[in-house]
């Protein structure tokens, strides 16, 4: 949940309402706009991947790439508007939403380092940009005629596109507000690189090696402790408090519970791992997480019914002539079914299939997350996944790349409905933001294939030591050799936990929908479930310094939050890039 979702002021979806006016004359789609927002998809793009597999899920984009905007555009040219680094804005969100698919690139591997699997397909920095880049496009394109809707006549909150809005015309302001808002942005980023650095990727603490619980030890190789990463505090600090209590929550279910009664009932042995705890607990973590999305849908089918049937007679975009866009679905669409069949050798039709399910994927997902802020897409996945198992049973590779390719374009979809609320608020002009999306998108698709391979050889992806666990892709890569090979390939006493958690799961999005006071979010809890306990326990930290900060000091909480927390991010995550590059060049040894 990001910052405008939770703070304090009750005035969020009047702020969402507001509709921004573009003075006459005033510069939008400049030429140092273009170059800075592609300045700033490079830098975002390579960096978010690291974030992503290091959380388990993707912090808001959009304030990000709104402070880069602002520095990339302060730090050359003087005179610049809101209007320009929105611009800049809305192509680093674009990058960052594409780079957020090295969780299926994560997946490969993870089924690729499993006994006997023969994939059949070995993904290259370039396959995977022509992949990524190709149903990213797609992607951008199919949801540009939705903006009307969603954005326009229903007037979706979309948290993220109002935070992104609201920092971007606060940095727009008169007096010193900005500059003091970028220069903590500064500050924290320094902090948070200086961090990684001295602690070496912030290691897990060995003095908090091991707990005992009720008389029997259980150690701590699992990953319970204090990972000192100011990126997550940072990310804490955004999400909220109830989401950061919920995923504590996951953190004691997951990393303490579960391991002690596995270990109790003999399924661990007592030298059991990390890995060995997220390979048994990842089920009813996704359990919950997949069974409490699809009841909240449910739920709202009358809602979901409206969307299908007002967007029958809302099909174009006075802005985004209609005419661009088919014309840019059709080549997207070829692109992809070229790709897929020259490079993967996947059929036409299961290409066709997957481009046509993305579709109403995508108009869930949107709905949703302009009403929670949480976008399901990658819980979705693995319903896409089911899918292609039961269209194709038995062969992985296609599961794999029909429903990674589904889950692409309508990941993408996500980010460029927040950029059109936020500029729908700005007064920015939707046309160009949609340029800036399709120029983004590549750039994106780029950074994460050839970033990818660095962090994964620096940090490590697969195995007991891996620095990034990515619990996406091991849930996405679990349920696709589910898929493949049947429920033997599951650990002991999983199918259970699975069943569990998917009632729990239901049970709390059944009492979310009435209303019930002092419900966790099954998100959180599932997400604590599967992310190392060391990374959610400071993130926890991090809601209670937000929480804290804002009932002390609402405006200073209200004008330094956002640039302290995405510094926070930024620092690390570009330390983080910069480690592998360095060791490509032989500077560096680790």
């Amino acid at each position: 949940m990001s910052h405008a979702a939770h703070r304090a002021t009750a005035d969020v979806h009047s702020a969402a309402d507001k509709v921004g006016v573009r003075p006459p004359g005033a510069r939008e789609f400049s030429g140092r706009a273009i170059v800075s927002g592609l300045i700033v998809a490079v830098v975002m793009g390579a960096s978010y991947p690291y974030v992503v597999l290091k959380l388990g899920f993707g912090p808001n984009v959009s304030v990000v790439a709104a402070f880069f905007g602002y520095l990339a555009l302060g730090v050359v040219f003087r005179g610049y508007n809101r209007f320009e680094n929105n611009m800049v804005q809305t192509a680093g969100t674009a990058a960052a939403q594409t780079a957020f698919m090295c969780v299926m690139l994560a997946a490969f591997d993870m089924l690729a380092a499993r006994p006997g699997a023969n994939l059949g397909v070995t993904l290259t920095p370039m396959t995977s940009f022509l992949w990524l880049t190709s149903a990213g496009l797609l992607g951008v394109l199919l949801a540009v005629p939705m903006r009307q809707h969603f954005v326009v006549d229903e007037r979706l909150t979309y948290p993220d596109g109002v935070a992104a809005a609201e920092t971007i015309i606060a940095l727009d302001g008169t007096g010193s507000d900005a500059r003091r808002a970028a220069r903590a942005l500064a500050v924290a980023g320094v902090a948070s690189a200086a961090l990684m650095l001295m602690t070496e990727d912030a290691h897990v603490l060995s003095w908090f090696s091991s707990i005992t619980l009720i008389g029997t030890a259980v150690t701590m190789a699992a990953g319970v402790g204090i990972n000192w990463s100011l990126l997550s505090l940072g990310s804490g600090m955004l999400v909220g408090l109830r989401i950061n209590v919920s995923m504590l929550l996951g953190v004691i279910i997951g990393w303490i519970f579960v391991p002690y009664m596995l270990l109790r009932y003999g399924v661990l042995s007592s030298t059991f791992t990390r890995n060995d705890v997220l390979l048994w607990s990842m089920w009813p973590g996704t359990g919950l997480l997949i069974a409490s999305g699809l009841t909240a849908l449910a739920l709202k089918w009358d809602v979901l019914s409206r969307t299908f049937s007002n967007l029958s007679t809302r099909g174009d975009d006075a802005s985004f002539p209609l005419r661009w866009t088919v014309i840019g679905v059709v080549l997207s669409t070829m692109a992809l079914l070229v790709v897929q069949k020259a490079i993967f050798g996947l059929d036409l039709w299961i290409t066709a299939v997957a481009a046509l399910l993305s579709v109403p994927l995508m108009l869930v997902g949107l709905r949703v997350l302009g009403e929670t802020n949480w976008g399901p897409i990658s819980q979705l996945t693995n319903t896409m996944q089911a899918i292609f198992g039961a269209i194709v049973p038995g062969n992985i590779t296609v599961n794999m790349l029909a429903s990674g390719t589904t889950g692409t374009i309508a990941t993408v979809s996500e980010a460029l409905m927040q950029d059109y609320k936020a500029g729908h608020m700005i007064g920015s002009s939707p046309k160009y933001m949609t340029i800036m999306q399709l120029l983004g998108t590549p750039i994106g698709a780029a950074a994460v294939s050839w970033m990818y391979p660095l962090l994964r050889s620096t940090y490590g992806i697969v195995g007991d030591n891996a620095g990034l666990t990515s619990p996406i892709s091991r849930r996405v890569a679990g349920f696709a050799e589910i898929l493949s090979q049947g429920v033997s390939a599951l650990p002991a006493g999983a199918v259970p936990a699975l069943i569990v958690g998917a009632l729990l799961g239901i049970a709390i999005a059944v009492a979310e929908s009435k209303g019930v006071r002092w419900v966790p979010s099954p998100t959180g809890v599932g997400i604590g479930m599967m992310v190392p306990a060391a990374v959610i326990i400071v993130m926890f930290l991090g809601g209670i310094v937000e929480h804290a900060w804002r009932r002390v000091s609402p405006r200073s909480h209200e004008l330094y939050l956002p640039p302290v927390a995405s510094g926070f991010i930024a620092g690390e995550a570009l330390i983080a890039v910069l480690i592998p590059l360095l060791v490509v060049v032989g500077l560096l040894h680790v």
